[in-house]
């Protein structure tokens, strides 16, 4: 099976004005599956998860912005050079307003890669400072770019920062398909750094876990099995050692579905999707406990939710200026058919499977 490639894939959607990159095509492309196939609220309704509501909100997951060093070609985000959406500093206390008001006790930063946003180091310190720790979901490759980045390692071990880092495959050839040419060596060089500063090494609270997310249009393996060949791999060819690994389903969005309309193969996704649902995974959903925050303040149910502009139903706070977590926690979340990601097979959270 082909998969996508992302050294061709120079420009976001939104760069070439690709129609996808209107999150309503997207909405419609998703719309038109439910006439053949069953609607997401009516497989939750069956198991009598409809609506679904929270169970409480412990994190508070905030894209930073959309500009990145790289163009991947499954990013759901369509992030990369080209795209110049970055939050301010003036939002950014917003959030750290609504931290300091809440009982949120992590705070999920992203991005893009969230370390080109020009006050990313302020706001990880504002955070340390309110007695949170902060997940930074790094690319990798962005330590590597210049000396300003390259000090970051040291800043996030000063700061207890939890590094969630993307890496595919622990193969070049697999990574490189769906990063970019020269994306493997610049992560593994990366993990070093990161390595060397404490870095997923026995004894030390300084967290360092891998993602996965498959190359092609098919579910992500068992997880505990394909972290036992990322640690023997990682170890033995390169020295590097990490906590945990994540595996994470790609979402029918964005550049994964331009991939798969563009190959033919959204209809077998879908049904793919839709046949793995697992009701006890639908139970684990992370936008469930999870609020999150795109550049501009706009609150969503979900990373996903973010990126189609699905905003909140009405009546919960719209911004994170008028941030209440009694009607956040009160809510019913809003779905759509992409939803089936997040409940197929073991489920997929940003913290990888729901069903351990």
């Amino acid at each position: 099976m082909s998969s996508p490639n992302a050294s061709q894939a120079l420009k976001s959607l939104k760069a070439i004005q690709h129609e996808l990159s209107d999150p309503l095509v997207q909405i419609q492309t998703l719309s038109e599956s439910a006439r053949k196939l069953p609607s997401f609220e009516q497989r939750l309704d069956e198991i009598g998860l409809y609506p679904l509501r929270p169970t409480e909100i412990e994190i508070l997951q905030i894209n930073v912005g959309k500009m990145c060093n790289l163009t991947c070609a499954h990013c759901h985000v369509d992030a990369g050079p080209d795209r110049d959406e970055i939050m301010t500093r003036e939002t950014m206390q917003y959030c750290l307003d609504a931290i300091q008001e809440s009982d949120v006790s992590k705070v999920d930063i992203t991005g893009g890669a969230p370390e080109m946003n020009p006050h990313f180091r302020w706001f990880v310190e504002e955070i340390s400072k309110l007695g949170r720790r902060s997940i930074v979901r790094s690319n990798l490759t962005i330590l590597t770019v210049n000396s300003k980045y390259r000090q970051l390692p040291q800043f996030f071990a000063d700061h207890r920062a939890i590094i969630v880092s993307s890496l595919p495959c622990y193969t070049a050839e697999n990574t490189d398909k769906q990063r970019g040419s020269g994306v493997f060596d610049r992560s593994i060089e990366a993990l070093q750094m990161l390595n060397a500063v404490g870095y997923g090494q026995e004894g030390a609270d300084l967290e360092l876990h891998l993602v996965y997310n498959p190359v092609g249009a098919f579910l992500p393996p068992p997880q505990e099995k394909l972290k036992g060949d990322y640690q023997r791999v990682l170890k033995e060819q390169f020295g590097i050692v990490f906590n945990d690994l994540y595996c994470i389903t790609n979402l029918p969005i964005s550049r994964f579905l331009e991939y798969l309309l563009r190959l033919g193969q959204f209809e077998e996704y879908m049904q793919t999707l839709v046949d793995a649902f697992n009701p006890a995974a639908a139970a684990g959903v992370m936008c469930r406990n999870t609020i999150s925050v795109g550049w501009e303040g706009t609150l969503y149910d979900c990373d996903f939710n973010q990126m189609l502009e699905l905003k909140m139903e009405r009546g919960a706070p719209g911004h994170i200026r008028n941030f209440d977590i009694h009607k956040l926690k009160k809510r019913k979340i809003v779905l759509n058919q992409h939803c089936y990601g997040c409940t197929a097979g073991a489920g997929s959270t940003c913290g990888g499977e729901i069903i351990k």
